[in-house]
């Protein structure tokens, strides 16, 4: 199969495994602990792991963006941002 077209980089490719293995990860997490009631966090929204891990995902995508916006460091420190981030929204939100 030919995918350069595509002009993909291997960080295109490990960001993209990563998500997979995020969602995979979090398809073991329900069959392990079943459930996962809805907390109530402090932004006063009731939310579940699959809302809590969309938010985390969705906020590292504006925090990367804002990055190459306005920062001039590696990229790599807006991927620890970003892990800082999503631990925040998982414990908190």
């Amino acid at each position: 199969m030919d995918l350069s077209w595509m002009a993909w980089t291997w960080q295109t490719g490990a960001f993209f495994v990563a998500i997979a293995l995020m969602i995979a990860g979090m398809a073991v997490w329900e069959w392990a602990r079943p459930g996962g009631a809805p907390r109530h966090g402090v932004l006063g929204l009731d939310t579940t792991r699959g809302d809590r891990l969309f938010v985390s995902l969705l906020g590292s995508a504006y925090i990367h963006l804002a990055w190459l916006a306005f920062a001039t460091g590696p990229l790599w420190w807006a991927t620890l941002i970003s892990l800082v981030f999503a631990l925040a929204v998982f414990r908190w939100v």
